[in-house]
């Protein structure tokens, strides 16, 4: 996240002349925010595999760098601004225009919440996340490549003792992260530096490298630089730092404000915070009632809340041990795969390895999808295995298909997989449809027939549960006054999610405010596209060409795509 020393930005505007046309405006606008963003953020480029990040160091977050990099954003801002849309209308820079707009948008109005300055997490937005997981990807195959990677491993001192800056001056302006995710950083920091440095995960590069001149010289990074960092930063938080006791995130300076910035940023859409936590409530009672059909016509019983701790501690409904974790995702994910055909008008070739999440990320819950080649070609899903014995197969098979097929892993491979697109809409996403995508692929599996039996689809529609009831919590703890327990009271009366598993989830929530609501608000859109397409097109309807079309552009914000389908509905008919 951050560099050795003053990293200066590449000159990235260019002088528009008089000449050039609005088409050709908004594709360098648009491919001057691309890079200009991994530029400042190089950490994040894991994610989507861009291959144009930095190699050989991570994001500056120095004050006097964010001001730099806020000042780029306005820039770009005004220069779409002042593009006429209709000049565009019509032409594939109209969709790059739209998404690249509300994308700086976004970005803009995130900086009421200074993140910077309280970004304690232990969670994928967590450093040690970030760092170890753009390590995991990174080249070590020419001598350039490992002098980068050299280089990437040094600067992590620097950025660290950055971070400690940050959060001083975060702490002194009343900026501060909930304490229970300081001290589960503390435990997750611990971990690292306990482990062997040869095991540990910011060792990836040099176990890959079959370089041993090169291993043992990054081992001396680690050893004298990396390890003593992590040291400070831990202990700084243990021996110095305390986080707020009020978990949300209105406790901080214009909190209220940076949780409706945090929506938009995350869901693509504005909504106050209590319309959201109804609806939450609204869909939980509707998804209440299928899954109390499912309990008494397939379990036999009218008492869904005791079902459910059943499903949660009984040892016929939880895994023995990680490697049966593994062959039941596994299974689950080659039934995805091979149906796919049937129901998508193009699939594309492409690897996904599914691996155990490391030790030190136990408890941040779940699991996680990241692409891992910048062509689509391969992905990664990593299963949240710690504590088997304590995880239901209940929700498995559903969080398997809503992280590969036909979830983020199919999304993501056609995205990067199709050079039509400009790299913006390849290399970046809404999550309001990334995620609502993944989610209503849950749903999908089922009209598929993939899930293998009832106790499956009774977990499909408790994750389903699970995302209302994000829609109730997360509003709830940063608005609404809600504890971090009253949260985890009421997603274990409503989901059959261990403690373990729901602690974990609720401690994102409360690091990355506002994301938990792009699922179920995402996944309500395209079902409400879905069935108006089926009523419109009647026999016309053609599910393999919807779903396509729903994914033809990336994941693009909400409001676009309800633009997309309605204008593909009218095409239809028009044929």
């Amino acid at each position: 996240m951050k560099a050795k020393s003053l990293i200066v930005l590449p000159l990235l505007l260019a002088a528009c002349g008089p000449s050039e046309a609005p088409v050709d405006q908004v594709d360098r606008i648009a491919s001057e925010f691309l890079r200009g963003y991994f530029t400042q953020h190089p950490e994040q480029a894991y994610e989507s595999a861009f291959p144009e990040a930095p190699p050989d160091r991570l994001g500056d977050y120095r004050k006097d760098r964010v001001a730099a990099w806020n000042r780029q954003v306005d820039d770009w801002l005004d220069k779409l601004n002042a593009i006429d849309p209709a000049a565009i209308a019509g032409t594939p820079a109209a969709v790059t225009y739209l998404f690249a707009l509300d994308r700086l948008q976004a970005v803009a109005g995130m900086r009421v919440c200074r993140m910077e300055l309280w970004n304690i997490s232990p969670t994928w937005t967590g450093w040690q996340t970030t760092i170890t997981s753009t390590l995991a990807l990174q080249a070590v195959d020419t001598a350039d490549a490992r002098a980068a990677a050299l280089r990437r491993a040094a600067d992590i001192e620097r950025y660290l003792d950055t971070e400690v800056e940050n959060l001083k001056i975060g702490s002194a302006a009343g900026y501060l992260a909930p304490q229970t995710n300081v001290d589960a950083v503390i435990g997750q920091l611990s971990t690292l530096i306990d482990v062997d440095v040869d095991n540990s995960p910011f060792f990836d590069p040099a176990r890959r490298s079959r370089d041993a001149d090169f291993e043992q010289a990054y081992r001396e990074v680690l050893e004298e630089r990396v390890v003593p960092s992590l040291t400070r930063y831990r202990d700084f938080l243990a021996d110095e730092y305390r986080g707020r006791e009020a978990v949300g995130v209105a406790s901080n300076p214009d909190g209220e404000e940076c949780y409706n910035a945090s929506v938009h940023y995350w869901s693509s859409l504005r909504m106050d915070p209590t319309d959201i936590h109804r609806a939450g409530l609204s869909n939980m009672s509707r998804i209440q009632a299928e899954m109390a059909a499912v309990a008494s016509e397939s379990f036999g019983t009218d008492d869904l809340r005791g079902l459910l701790e059943q499903l949660r501690s009984d040892p016929r409904y939880t895994f023995e041990s990680e490697a049966d974790m593994l062959a039941y995702v596994n299974a689950a994910v080659s039934r995805a795969e091979a149906a796919m055909p049937e129901w998508f008008a193009h699939v594309p070739a492409s690897e996904l390895s599914i691996v155990p999440a490391p030790a030190f990320e136990k408890d941040s819950g779940g699991g996680f999808y990241t692409s891992a080649a910048a062509d689509g070609s391969r992905g990664i899903y990593k299963v949240g295995t710690y504590n088997p014995t304590g995880i239901s197969k209940a929700g498995t098979e559903s969080t398997a298909f809503h992280e590969s097929w036909p979830g983020h892993h199919l999304d993501a491979s056609l995205s990067l997989g199709n050079p039509s697109l400009h790299p913006i809409l390849r290399y970046m996403w809404s999550s309001g449809t990334s995620e609502g995508w993944a989610l209503y692929s849950e749903r999908l599996a089922d009209e598929i027939g993939l899930y293998s039996n009832e106790l499956s689809r009774l977990g499909m529609l408790s994750n389903e549960a699970f995302r209302a009831a994000r829609l109730v919590v997360d509003p709830g703890m940063h608005v609404l006054g809600w504890s971090r327990q009253d949260a985890i009271d009421y997603l274990l009366e409503n989901t059959a999610e261990g403690y373990d598993s729901i602690a974990g989830e609720v401690d994102r929530y409360l690091a990355v405010p506002g994301q938990a609501t792009a699922y179920l608000l995402g996944s309500l859109e395209i079902q409400r596209l879905r069935r108006l397409a089926e009523t419109r097109l009647g026999e016309r309807f053609d599910i393999r060409v919807f779903h396509n079309r729903i994914l033809s552009n990336g994941s693009v914000t909400l409001p676009m795509l309800g633009m997309s389908i309605e204008a593909w509905i009218n095409e239809t008919i028009a044929k």
